[in-house]
């Protein structure tokens, strides 16, 4: 086929997610090289956001690309119920990475959904307790059980859902549901707020207590400081278990191995995909701490998928955390914080449209408002309304740049491997598209 005839096959043959499918008219993409994407026209795309967050080796590393060749001349799948040597090693290295000295077990899936699914599973087995409680502004994946500790409007359409999931508040310093400006008085009331509604639901019936260490598609949101090992203090109180979503701040990400580690607490499992292969390949999993992995020496572990543990994928995900640490990107995400934190400060200095810089690593947003005074949105959150946000998103991509956002918010995180020229070249592009913006918003 030809590239018209491609378009139209897409079109006409490829449902596209979270899209209204007639107006659609993106980039038909055809290969990666590093931090650039090219179309069928070979025109290129700085990837400003890794994807969705997601190529954290940037596209084509050689050291992952040749793993999955050497896999596939050796072996392209065996059943989870055997053992398996990339398997084995993949696990081990995970274990090592974990924030815990007794180690850990890893139960391995096909995405971030899944493993979210299936670590309430394992909680629910392990403690006997049905309940778990999520943050509104969240996203844990959009199949039914994932959908529904969702805690914004891609949860809708699994309703009702699974049963016993409960949503709270969490900070948001910028627009604070709890309805001030100072940090500490953000987390006491935050804090303060999750106990409450626990003492409403009964801890003794809580299994789990899900958060992203950064709230990540919802507009990369940094809890101040305390949060988070409040929150670890909450569940030891009541016995609950406490479940980081690493889905987007795993592998350097934030500028270290994890998110929990830049951030100071330790989490009972850790959930995890996307920079675990760089999604090269599929794979996620979930990891579990020993003393709670140990349950399962003595009950079934009633989690299983066809693909689970896929030697593909494992052998993918091998080689990109070898390439992690041999090139020292667990760490670099810090260097890049330094570049992007001055780049979109300068952009908000000059565009009144910025009403909010803030990320941590190599994970920021933008968040673009109306009125700086007031922080009224460009865009209404969870609207039905895009407004001007897919001009602008067009008008980046026609300047060479390609980023993900979700109706206010553009979230920059590119590749840990991106060149401080690189970075400079995207905000230059942001610039332009910015300019753009402010005469038609």
């Amino acid at each position: 086929m030809d590239a018209k005839q491609l378009r139209e096959a897409h079109a006409e043959h490829v449902l596209t997610p979270w899209s209204a499918q007639g107006s659609l008219n993106p980039p038909m993409i055809v290969r990666g090289e590093g931090s650039y994407l090219y179309d069928i026209e070979d025109n290129r795309y700085l990837d400003l956001s890794s994807g969705l967050i997601s190529v954290n080796l940037g596209h084509g590393h050689p050291k992952v690309v040749k793993a999955i060749q050497e896999q596939a001349t050796r072996l392209c799948y065996a059943a989870p119920s055997f053992f398996n040597d990339a398997r084995a090693e993949l696990a081990a290295e995970l274990s090592r990475l974990s924030p815990w000295s007794e180690g850990g077990r890893v139960f391995f899936t096909t995405g971030g959904a899944e493993a979210n699914e299936d670590a309430i599973k394992m909680v629910r087995m392990i403690t006997g307790r049905t309940k778990v409680l999520t943050a509104y502004r969240s996203f844990h994946g959009s199949s039914p059980g994932a959908g529904t500790l969702t805690g914004e409007n891609r949860r809708w359409a699994n309703e009702p859902g699974i049963p016993n999931v409960v949503h709270f508040w969490a900070p948001y310093p910028y627009r604070s549901p709890f309805f001030t400006e100072d940090a500490r008085e953000e987390t006491r009331r935050a804090l303060e707020h999750l106990e409450l509604v626990l003492n409403y639901e009964n801890p003794e019936r809580v299994a789990a207590i899900v958060l992203e260490p950064v709230v990540g598609s919802n507009g990369v949101i940094v809890y101040p400081e305390g949060y988070l090992k409040g929150v670890r203090e909450i569940c030891d109180r009541y016995g609950i278990v406490f479940i980081a979503d690493e889905v987007m701040t795993g592998f350097g990400r934030t500028g270290a191995v994890f998110g929990h580690a830049r951030l100071g607490f330790t989490p009972d499992i850790v959930v995890f995909a996307k920079g675990v292969t760089s999604s090269y390949l599929p794979l996620g999993g979930v990891l579990v701490r020993e003393s709670l992995a140990q349950y399962f020496d003595d009950h079934p572990l009633m989690c299983g998928h066809t693909y689970s543990g896929h030697p593909m994928s494992v052998a993918a995900g091998l080689a990109t955390l070898r390439a992690y640490k041999e090139e020292g990107l667990y760490e670099r995400g810090r260097e890049i914080e330094g570049w992007l934190r001055n780049g979109l400060q300068a952009l908000a200095n000059k565009h009144s449209v910025i009403g909010d810089v803030r990320g941590i690593g190599a994970f920021f947003a933008l968040e673009l408002v109306k009125d700086r005074s007031t922080r009224e949105p460009l865009v209404a959150w969870q609207g039905k309304e895009q407004g001007s946000m897919p001009a602008f998103f067009a008008e980046l991509r026609k300047r060479g740049a390609y980023a993900f956002g979700r109706y206010n918010v553009v979230l920059i995180a590119p590749p840990l491997t991106v060149k401080k020229s690189e970075v400079e070249e995207g905000i230059e592009a942001l610039d332009g598209a910015l300019s753009a913006l402010t005469v038609t918003a």
